[in-house]
């Protein structure tokens, strides 16, 4: 299936990921309406192969969905993209908004839906994602500040607080990975394979990585400011 894809910067490209064709067609339907271009997708697997294809500004993404569903497709786009995830789901217990923040999304609205709301949600998204730092220019690549932390990818060089700190070359790459994904949580098995670069066997060399850069980067490594991890589901840096 083809897709009519803009590259104006004043249009975006949403795309709409769940398995009741009638709601991605009323979210298309109000979307339109702000020039944003809709593409579609009904489970989580051809949510995936869309956006390894097109050039997409921000993901609706509902959580019951059959292949691959809406966590699980969250937490495989956060590792390698940083664009806005909006879940939306018919699941309103704290504990599923808690859990779908936690895996990498940046919003999350119950169904039934407003359709204000959701129009209100979707720009304020794009708009923090296109102007305010995500989008991130060239300019502002070579330095990655996270609280007190400062990775300065052109000299290889971290500090913390204004003082530099001696790193591995793998702890530089795992500190790469989630400073410059604030917020995303990264699973193990995740991590080894984009630092390593190969199919991960044994998470356990990742977790000694992990106590080695909190025993550097952090005042209380077992009450970490920076560096955290999500039970049963993996690690992510935050700000405070």
């Amino acid at each position: 299936m083809k897709f009519k894809v803009v590259e104006n910067m004043n249009k975006y490209n949403v795309l709409v990921v769940d398995d009741e064709k009638e709601i991605i067609d009323a979210i298309e339907i109000y979307l339109q309406s702000e020039d944003i271009i809709i593409l579609k997708a009904y489970d989580g697997v051809e949510a995936l192969e869309i956006l390894e294809k097109e050039k997409i500004h921000l993901v609706i993404m509902d959580i019951m969905m059959p292949n691959m569903d809406g966590m699980r497709a969250t937490m495989k786009i956060r590792e390698d993209k940083n664009i806005p995830i909006i879940i939306l789901s018919a699941r309103s217990q704290d504990t599923d908004k808690i859990l779908g923040l936690n895996v990498g999304a940046d919003d999350y609205i119950t169904k039934p839906f407003n359709p204000l709301e959701l129009i209100a949600r979707v720009k304020s998204q794009l708009r923090r994602y296109m102007d305010l730092g995500h989008y991130k220019s060239e300019n502002d690549s070579e330095r990655i500040k996270v609280g007190d932390l400062v990775l300065d990818q052109k000299s290889k060089s971290f500090q913390v607080n204004g003082d530099s700190v001696k790193i591995t070359p793998i702890e530089y790459k795992i500190l790469e990975l989630l400073m410059s994904n604030v917020g995303r949580v990264y699973s193990a098995e995740a991590i080894y394979e984009s630092v390593w670069g190969e199919r991960c066997i044994s998470t356990d060399t990742v977790m000694v990585h992990v106590r080695r850069i909190r025993e550097k980067i952090e005042i209380d490594p077992k009450n970490p400011r920076y560096l955290k991890v999500v039970w049963g589901i993996g690690y992510k840096i935050d700000e405070n």
